[in-house]
C-alpha cells in the first residue's frame, strides 16, 4: 500500500523552475500543501496561481541564512507543521578549478551544501516533534563518480551524499526518512534548455537528457511509499547519457 499524500506540508525551495516547479505541480495534484521558495518571487507567484494546491510563496535567498529561517516559520505559521523538506535549490559551476571564478565556486558551495544543511537543522525538531517526516535532497550521478570537468560541483554532491547516508541512520528512529534524489542530465534552465522543442529532441529523441517531470515522477515514488520503506538513493539517467 502506498503512502496518502493528502494534506502533507512540504517545502520545496528552488520552487521558481525545473524540478522543483515540476515537483510542485505533481504534489499539488497529490493534495499537499506547498511552501514554494525561491528568489523569484514573480515566477513563485505565477506558478502559485496555476496550482489547485493551498500555497505559500516565500521568498528566499538559500545564501542568506535568515531567509532560511522565514521561510521555515511561514510555513510553520502558515500550516502548523512540516511533513516533507525537498531541498532541491542547487547551481552548476562547470569547468577547471585552476581558471575558475574561486567565488562563484564557493557560492556553490554554499547552496548546494550549507542551505542544505541549515534546511534540514530547521525542520528536524519538527518533525522529532510529530514523529514522522521527509528529508529528500536532489543529489546528482555526480555525487557517485567522480567528474573530471566539475570537481566542485562534483564535491558538493558527494558531500550530500555522504550528508543523508549518515543523518538517515541518526534519524531513521525518530520516523524520519532521509532520501538522495540523483538524476543525470536534465534538459531544463539550470542546463540551459528553455524551449519545449528542444527538451523534447533531446529527451524523447535523442534520449540524452531527462526532463523535470521525469524527476517528479521519481520523488512521488519515494514519497508514496509505505513508511517501513526508505528508497536512499534513487539514482535515474537518461536512456543514452554516455559522457559518465
Amino acid at each position: 500500500m502506498t503512502q496518502d499524500l493528502k494534506d502533507k506540508v512540504v517545502i520545496i525551495t528552488g520552487a521558481s523552475s525545473g524540478i522543483g516547479a515540476a515537483c510542485a505541480r505533481l504534489l499539488a495534484h497529490q493534495g499537499c500543501k506547498l511552501t514554494l521558495a525561491a528568489r523569484s518571487v514573480d515566477k513563485l507567484e505565477a506558478l502559485a496561481r496555476e496550482l489547485p494546491a493551498e500555497t505559500l510563496v516565500a521568498r528566499a535567498d538559500m545564501t542568506a541564512p535568515a531567509d532560511i529561517e522565514a521561510m521555515i516559520d511561514a510555513t510553520l505559521a502558515r500550516f502548523g507543521r512540516i511533513d516533507i523538506l525537498f531541498a532541491n535549490a542547487g547551481i552548476y559551476v562547470p569547468g577547471e578549478f585552476g581558471d575558475g571564478d574561486i567565488d562563484a565556486l564557493t557560492r556553490m558551495l554554499a547552496i548546494n551544501v550549507d542551505a542544505v544543511l541549515r534546511c534540514a537543522h530547521r525542520v528536524i525538531p519538527q518533525m522529532q516533534a510529530q514523529g514522522s517526516g521527509d528529508i529528500v535532497v536532489t543529489s546528482s550521478i555526480s555525487g557517485f563518480i567522480d567528474v573530471h570537468w566539475e570537481p566542485i560541483y562534483s564535491a558538493s554532491k558527494h558531500a550530500m551524499q555522504t550528508f543523508v547516508h549518515t543523518l538517515r541512520r541518526q534519524l531513521a528512529g525518530d520516523g524520519i526518512r532521509v532520501m538522495s534524489l540523483a538524476p543525470g542530465q536534465v534538459a531544463n534552465a539550470l542546463w540551459g534548455f528553455h524551449d519545449a522543442e528542444d527538451i523534447a529532441r533531446v529527451s524523447a529523441g535523442e534520449r540524452t537528457h531527462l526532463t523535470s517531470e521525469d524527476c517528479a515522477e521519481a520523488l512521488l515514488y519515494m514519497l508514496s511509499q509505505p513508511r517501513h520503506v526508505t528508497i536512499r538513493d534513487l539514482v535515474i539517467l537518461p536512456q543514452n547519457q554516455v559522457n559518465i
